[in-house]
């Protein structure tokens, strides 16, 4: 399984950043998002960025990656999930089946 992590733009040019996450760094090709300025968080998928993200978005995917090690060392993850404490995921729109 391929996992895409957000990742912070430090310097970069038309073609590639590099980017920085918990104070790795690694060198990632923008050719599918363009030129970004410093700053901008993108998902990193197999060292090319595929999706530029927001605050919110790459906070949300860096709890998911947070939660699920945690879970993996049997230490409590409910914190990073408080969204979904005290009801059921509710399915994007574009899963609902219409009828």
């Amino acid at each position: 399984m391929c996992l895409g992590i957000p990742m912070t733009v430090v310097e970069g040019d038309d073609f590639t950043a590099l980017c920085g996450r918990e104070g790795e760094t690694r060198r990632v090709s923008m050719l599918l998002v363009g030129a970004q300025p410093v700053g901008t968080k993108v998902l990193v998928h197999i060292d090319s960025a595929v999706r530029v993200l927001d605050d919110a978005e790459a906070e949300t995917i860096d709890n998911a990656l947070a939660g699920v090690a945690a879970a993996l060392a049997g230490e409590s993850f409910d914190h990073l999930f408080a969204d979904l404490v005290d009801r059921e995921p509710q399915l994007p729109d574009f899963l609902i089946e219409k009828t």
